[in-house]
């Protein structure tokens, strides 16, 4: 390449990963040009998290009117859900945000082509377009493609057995949800169903829900289910989906059969790598992921990958950096890997759960030495207030240092409070530190404040 001539990048796929890659390198003066097949945004993104996430706040609306004092709403079972409605106000705020992606990438020179790209040399790819097959010659490159909901071998989806990226436009609310898959998307799932309105039955292959989180956090998540009506199914790994008429039955390993009107599979995601020419250039996968360094190169270190088909934490936020780190590279930047140790998360339930750095479970499956503060919300005045004390605040950190290495918060607002302790991980910050900051009275983050004290 010409020293003199801006670098030719290529993005294939408009996700979080390859929007914030594209722009960052275009604000620095490289030549960018991004191949998308779907939706400017990321099918993931606007079609499964975003989504979800607006289910999530119009249900609480729902669930909250119902439980208000004095208020009286209408309808079978104390208010009804419009269907078509919410479907319209998924789609608009679907469309929105698509256009309001779109519309950055080309203020920043992007150059955006519509067609599913794959690679034909190290250097070169083609894009099928609905005008013929385009080519692209490039400096370096990304693969930020995403990720699809998996689908067993044991289920046909139809109508009736649907994965969350149908669970957004349902012509009607299930009368009987049969979730399968007790993660994080399993149990938003729930959440959002029961609260809604539909009968939902779980079925949870360990003995908890959220598996690989701290007992104590799916305990509280477990009561609420329980107290909304849920039934969860534990130690019942499916294995068939059937529909029958107009039902659908679930059989499960241990020879249990739920019998529902729908049944949604959250089992898990697979990358979007096939038909890229990745491998026949010489990119190496493992288990369909492309195989990164910590700098987010493949074996081919001018391509790079970023998000869901990287193997890393499968999150937006996740992806948006790694893209931020591509595109900097691409034009000479300095930068600095990703610590994916201190990376906040949350799971959008009622209550929320949020987590940042060491969480106890880790640090006992390690058997490192840690101090764990513990504050309930049932003690903070502001919940109270609110009418929800449910949950806790859990910090831990290094009994030596004091330095904070990880937090926990389980209850109302949890994925804003985590950002208090997410900053303190970050900055290596000690728990007197994180004490000595004089908060609002009364408030949620006072709790951030005792456990730290």
């Amino acid at each position: 390449m010409d020293s003199n001539q801006p670098a030719r990048f290529l993005v294939i796929g408009g996700g979080p990963a390859g929007h914030a890659a594209a722009t960052t390198a275009a604000m620095f003066g490289a030549d960018v040009t991004l191949v998308e097949d779907t939706i400017i945004g990321g099918s993931a993104h606007l079609l499964d998290c975003v989504p979800s996430k607006a289910m999530v706040a119009s249900s609480a609306r729902l669930a909250n009117l119902r439980a208000a004092e004095g208020v009286g709403i209408g309808g079978a079972g104390g208010g009804a859900i419009d269907m078509d409605h919410l479907d319209a106000h998924l789609a608009r705020v679907t469309s929105r945000l698509a256009a309001g992606f779109t519309d950055m990438i080309e203020s920043q020179g992007v150059n955006i082509v519509r067609g599913r790209g794959r690679f034909v040399s190290p250097h070169t790819a083609e894009v099928d377009t609905d005008d013929g097959v385009v080519e692209l010659e490039f400096d370096e490159a990304l693969v930020s493609t995403g990720s699809r909901p998996w689908v067993p071998d044991w289920a046909e989806l139809d109508d009736r057995i649907i994965t969350t990226r149908e669970a957004y436009d349902l012509p009607e609310l299930p009368e009987h949800l049969v979730v399968v898959g007790s993660g994080v998307t399993g149990v938003e799932m729930v959440h959002i169903f029961s609260s809604l309105g539909s009968q939902v039955t779980l079925l949870v292959s360990r003995h908890h829900v959220l598996p690989h989180r701290d007992t104590e956090v799916a305990m509280v998540l477990e009561e609420d289910f329980l107290e909304r009506g849920v039934a969860l199914l534990k130690g019942s790994r499916a294995n068939s989906a059937k529909r029958d008429g107009d039902e659908v039955v679930v059989t499960t390993e241990d020879g249990r059969v739920v019998t529902g009107s729908h049944c949604l599979l959250a089992v898990g995601s697979v990358p979007n790598t096939q038909g890229l020419g990745l491998e026949d250039i010489g990119v190496e996968l493992s288990g369909g992921f492309v195989e990164i360094d910590e700098m987010q190169r493949s074996s081919l270190p001018h391509i790079y990958a970023a998000g869901d088909i990287s193997g890393k934490m499968p999150l937006s936020s996740v992806a948006s950096v790694q893209g931020r780190i591509v595109g900097r590279q691409v034009v000479g930047r300095s930068v600095e890997p990703l610590d994916y140790g201190k990376v906040a998360q949350a799971i959008f339930t009622k209550p929320e759960i949020a987590s940042v750095g060491l969480e106890e479970v880790d640090a006992a499956a390690e058997g490192r030495k840690v101090r764990i503060t513990k504050v309930p919300l049932a003690a903070n005045p502001k919940a109270l207030i609110v009418g929800d004390p449910r949950g806790f605040v859990k910090v831990i950190s290094d009994p030596a240092t004091r330095e904070v290495l990880g937090g926990t918060i389980v209850g109302r607002h949890a994925a804003e409070l985590i950002a208090t302790i997410a900053l303190a991980v970050t900055a290596g910050l000690r728990v007197d530190q994180l004490f000595d900051a004089v908060l609002v009275h009364p408030s949620l983050s006072e709790s951030v404040s005792e456990a730290a004290e």
